[in-house]
């Protein structure tokens, strides 16, 4: 082990890091629409933070395909177009059944089962309320939980890079449900078949979890 007089201090978060934390933050939570173009004054203004650091951050953000740079117009955050949808729900359908076989390989799918089913109480008080955000919280909250409980830092790594784009389709995704109880319904099939250590009705639900997502925002 490397003695402690020889670590280097650590570095503290740059104002670009910030900045591009802010805004990927409020076109998680769309804040910032899909499609709007972003202004650098204005941003700058509002941000509080000078042109270089806001550039650099929305660079990063660039870099990342959550914003596209048009030629001789600006910057963009992306659009949800039909191909970006079911490339991200492909990604994830990967990504959580890779997850879910592993929590059943390790035994682990009875315990997970019974964590997810308190996220699905979660949701399901959030419902009761007016704010569909709570709900959309817990719902990739669930999702969150599933692919951590895999303990595989590449399978959770992945699931980080899809987040802000999975938001942005779960944000999209309310006004498809006549209620929020149908997402409780599904999500708690879910955990129910993690807990009854069902991996093959796990993968099912799964599979048909994400393409009722797709089938919902490509009507």
């Amino acid at each position: 082990m490397t003695p402690a007089a020889e670590l280097q201090p650590l570095a503290q978060e740059t104002t670009a890091s910030r900045v591009a934390s802010t805004v990927r933050e409020a076109i998680a939570l769309g804040h910032i629409a899909p499609g709007q173009q972003l202004g650098e004054v204005e941003l700058a203004r509002q941000l509080g933070v000078s042109r270089g650091p806001l550039r650099e951050g929305l660079q990063r953000l660039t870099q990342e395909g959550i914003l596209i740079a048009r030629r001789n117009r600006g910057l963009f955050v992306i659009d949800m177009t039909p191909e970006r949808v079911r490339d991200v729900y492909t990604a994830r359908q990967a990504v959580e059944r890779g997850a879910a076989d592993e929590v059943h390989a390790r035994g682990d799918a009875r315990s997970t089962g019974s964590a997810l089913l308190s996220v699905v109480e979660q949701m399901e008080r959030a419902t009761q309320g007016t704010d569909d955000q709570q709900v959309t919280d817990a719902d990739l909250a669930f999702h969150e939980l599933l692919v951590e409980r895999s303990h595989s830092s590449r399978l959770i790594w992945m699931h980080r890079t899809l987040i802000t784009e999975t938001r942005m389709c779960l944000n999209a995704l309310v006004p498809t449900y006549a209620s929020n109880a149908a997402r409780v319904t599904e999500h708690r099939a879910i955990a129910d078949a993690f807990a009854a250590g069902d991996l093959v009705q796990t993968d099912r639900l799964l599979v048909a979890h994400m393409r009722d997502g797709v089938d919902r925002l490509l009507p």
